[in-house]
Parts: C-alpha cells; structure tokens; sequence
C-alpha cells in the first residue's frame, strides 16, 4: 500500500470520526449546564475543540495524499524495529488501560504523575531528570489551576488529598 494511499485512508477516518464525534456523540452524550460562565470550563468546550482539531488533520491528511508531489518509501524494511514499535504500542496501551483502573483509588493527580514518567521512559527519553521533574510539577501545577483558580473539582484519590 503507497503512502498516499495510506495518508488518504487516516484522512477520511478522521473526518468521518470528527464528523461523528461533532454531529452525534457530543451532542447527545456530553452534558452542560446552560450556567457556565466561561466558556472554556463548559464540559463541552474541549471535546468539540478536539473533534475540530481532528477534522483539521483529516482535511491536512486528505490533501496530502491527493497532492501530486509523493514521498518516497523507503527501500529497506527492518522487521526488527517494526517489532519493537508494536511492543512499545501495546505497552502504552496496557498503561491506559492501568490509568482508567487505578484512578479512582489514587486520584487524577496522583495517576498522571505514574502515567507521564512511565511514558516517558518507555519511549526512552534522553532528559530523564526533566522528565522525573516535569511528571511531578505539571500535574501539580494544573491541579493548583483547575481547582483554585477555575474551581474545578478534581477527583482526589482515597490515600493522599490535595488541598
């Protein structure tokens, strides 16, 4: 299959997943209050911006793979790092899926402080120190803004609450 071909494909999936997230899925699954005061904290905002933003890549993709000018394949296909590509995908996968079950014990900031330093060795980060103290400060830091400054209720594990 050309790269063309395959850049077409992910297009049209992703507007037809946009299209469905935008038409069917938000509107009637997504609830909010008529009351939000900013229009960012309104549980809909961030769900339709992604559908967007997901509508946008699939036109890029679309265009892209209709364009007349095409990226050549390589010639070679090293099986060796393909392996390994698809082991790391199903790692990350079995650490969403660990996400999703521990979270309600431990809380959302807890959980993506664990969720952000074990992605970033799986991928095999150079910067391990920035990346050590970059899961602990930004979901500190986010916590500290959606909780005092937006107000926001964020889910608290049952061993260690945040003020």
């Amino acid at each position: 299959m050309s790269d063309k071909l395959i850049q077409l494909r992910l297009g049209i999936g992703a507007i037809c997943l946009a299209a469905f997230l935008l038409l069917i899925a938000i509107p009637f699954w997504v609830t909010s209050p008529s009351n939000v005061p900013n229009i960012i904290l309104s549980p809909i905002f961030w769900p339709n911006t992604l559908a967007i933003i997901t509508a946008l890549t699939g036109i890029g993709l679309v265009l892209s793979g209709l364009s007349l000018f095409s990226v050549k394949a390589p010639k070679s296909f090293n099986s060796e790092k393909n392996t390994r590509a698809f082991f790391r995908l199903s790692i990350l996968g079995f650490i969403m899926g660990i996400t999703i079950l521990v979270m309600p014990s431990l809380g959302l900031v807890w959980t993506m402080m664990l969720v952000f330093s074990s992605s970033a060795f799986l991928v095999g980060t150079t910067y391990t120190k920035t990346a050590i103290i970059c899961s602990i400060v930004l979901p500190l830091i986010l916590y500290l803004f959606f909780a005092h400054v937006a107000g926001v209720a964020i889910p608290q594990g049952d061993y260690v609450r945040l003020p």
